[in-house]
């Protein structure tokens, strides 16, 4: 469902694949144990095409909950207009910000030069 990833100081979490309703907490704490290992490193998380459904949305959402609570920079990439959309209106605007990015390396580059 998920593979990562360091890049550049930058820990890169790519999702694969919606999980559905049913895995949508599995996928939110498979993200979570992975921030918690890495943190305090900030972390890209890439919706590719398949993965950018109501659930995988949703996980990501629950997850930067926890980033901001930890402290820990979060912004997403996907080239999903509408997914980006879903993001940006969900997002928690308590704590640390969520950015999301339509592209990868821009996501990557725009972490590293705000974790220095």
């Amino acid at each position: 469902m998920l593979s990562h990833a360091l890049e550049r100081g930058v820990l890169v979490i790519t999702v694969h694949r919606d999980p559905g309703p049913a895995g949508r907490a599995a996928l939110a704490a498979e993200i979570g144990a992975l921030v918690h290992a890495y943190r305090p490193m900030p972390v890209v998380v890439v919706l590719e095409e398949a993965a950018t459904g109501g659930a995988a949305v949703a996980s990501v959402l629950r997850a930067h909950r926890l980033c901001s609570n930890l402290g820990v920079l979060m912004s997403v990439a996907t080239h999903s207009a509408p997914a980006r959309r879903q993001l940006e209106a969900g997002a928690d605007t308590g704590g640390c910000r969520l950015v999301v990015h339509a592209r990868t390396d821009t996501a990557i580059d725009a972490a590293f030069i705000a974790a220095a």
